[in-house]
């Protein structure tokens, strides 16, 4: 079984979210192994394609593929400086206070960043807090000069451009960064997709590089292909799986294919109209998702298949995702490591 990314397609993607913010510095965020589909290619890839700002969640992401990239490019951490985490060539973005002062006993002339909290109140500063130590941050000796690499905050409903809370956020960041000139990052994908008065100097973009909603321009990126095991005739009235929850309408020829819930197919794709393809034509899962396996019912194709695709173009991750019940960014980080891992070239 074959996971294909198409590192042409994941740098066509940056490049039109890049052109949709044409006054900021288009960025690219790579954690969580670059939402499952593997960062020693995509950071690579992306750097390839023009991207120098990288975004991971955690020092042990940065630290992984920051000798995969060259020395231009800024990897920052938005989890901040942790204790006891190694920050080598690493920017953290720094979330509280007590993170700030930690980070500067440990690194005085280190380089950081600072995220504030704007209404999501996930990470951040809160005003209060942030009024506390700003002019202690904006003035801090660094590498390269005094003061933050970036100021940041992150958007609660970029993905729904008409909810209030973008302008909230959006009016709560510009009173915090008044008179800051370091470089300030407020958008995301959804954000980028907001509109010019959400770019401001240094964007985000993550979901939409990996062929993703919001960006509903998006090339495909993935293509997941499951191998067939085996192939059996049962009669009407016949059950396939655990449960006995398909009961067979007439005969029919039931492929099983080697891929499961272990695997991020996710146990609530059971009993839905998710389809599977080989060679153009659609044939549809039936019965349960097991740990790793699941069937398929391959009467009508012409002749049996070596292999079927589960995501491909015909039916993305986010439709994969509204089957289940959720959201595509849960698909692709679930992608698990059986998979082999193909990459066309960018």
């Amino acid at each position: 079984m074959g996971l294909t990314i198409d590192l042409a397609a994941l740098a066509a993607n940056w490049r039109a979210l890049a052109a949709r913010a044409p006054g900021a510095r288009p960025g690219a965020v790579v954690k969580a192994d670059a939402y499952g589909l593997g960062a020693a290619q995509v950071a690579p890839a992306l750097h390839a394609a023009g991207a120098r700002d990288f975004f991971v969640a955690q020092a042990a992401e940065g630290r992984a593929i920051r000798p995969l990239l060259p020395g231009d490019a800024r990897i920052f951490v938005l989890s901040g400086h942790m204790p006891g985490e190694g920050l080598d060539g690493l920017i953290p973005v720094l979330n509280s206070a007590p993170q700030f002062f930690r980070d500067r006993a440990l690194r005085p002339r280190g380089d950081f960043a600072i995220q504030l909290d704007t209404g999501m109140n996930r990470l951040g500063l809160e005003p209060a807090e942030w009024a506390a130590i700003r002019a202690e941050a904006l003035a801090a000796p660094t590498s390269a000069g005094r003061g933050p690499s970036l100021v940041m905050s992150h958007l609660a409903c970029a993905d729904e451009p008409g909810h209030p809370a973008n302008a909230a956020q959006l009016r709560a960041f510009r009173a915090m960064t008044e008179g800051v000139s370091a470089p300030l990052s407020l958008s995301a994908t959804g954000g980028v997709l907001l509109g010019r008065d959400y770019h401001f100097c240094v964007t985000r973009p993550g979901i939409g590089l990996y062929g993703g909603e919001p960006f509903a321009d998006a090339r495909p990126v993935v293509t997941l292909s499951l191998d067939v095991i085996q192939a059996r005739w049962v009669d009407p009235g016949e059950t396939v799986g655990y449960g006995c929850a398909w009961t067979a309408p007439r005969r029919s020829r039931i492929a099983t294919l080697s891929a499961g819930y272990a695997d991020g197919l996710l146990r609530a794709l059971g009993g839905k109209p998710v389809m599977l393809w080989a060679a153009g034509a659609a044939a549809p899962m039936v019965g349960r998702v097991s740990m790793d396996l699941i069937t398929v019912d391959v009467t009508d194709l012409p002749e049996l298949p070596d292999e079927m695709e589960i995501i491909n173009a015909a039916q993305g991750v986010d439709a994969l995702a509204a089957l289940a019940g959720t959201i595509g960014y849960e698909i692709l980080t679930a992608l698990g490591p059986r998979y082999r891992r193909d990459y066309l070239p960018g």
